[in-house]
């Protein structure tokens, strides 16, 4: 079982989970892995250009990443604060470039560089964690 199975073993909808982290750390694996727990077998490949992908699944998950996103007017044109809804799972990448709009209750989740090759240190807080 990977750490994001781990982790997701105990997600519920409404969940925001918010990365932080540099280019290259596993965001987007770590996604990736979410959704294998969930079940979901979609395709999934960072957002970057897109803002947001839409995988759908029971709970529905969408995929952010605010890499581009620079502030709050930024992020009022994307629709973002709709899709905070209660129902559906939020994976945000670059969160830190929204910080002042996640919700109290978000899990985040720090990726770096881990002592050895190719290793990674997480750390996860917040949203009972």
């Amino acid at each position: 079982m990977s750490v994001a199975e781990s982790i997701c073993k105990n997600i519920k909808k409404g969940t925001v989970i918010a990365f932080s982290g540099g280019m290259g750390m596993g965001k987007t694996a770590f996604v990736r892995g979410a959704l294998k727990a969930f079940g979901n077998s979609s395709f999934v490949s960072s957002p970057t250009f897109s803002l947001v992908h839409d995988y759908g699944g029971e709970p529905h998950i969408y995929h952010f990443d605010m890499y581009r996103v620079t502030d709050l007017d930024d992020l009022y044109s994307t629709g973002f604060f709709d899709y905070l809804d209660g129902e559906s799972v939020l994976f945000i990448e670059w969160s830190e470039n929204i910080e002042e709009a996640l919700p109290e209750n978000t899990v985040r989740i720090k990726i770096d560089r881990g002592n050895e090759p190719d290793s990674r240190k997480i750390t996860v807080s917040g949203g009972g964690f």
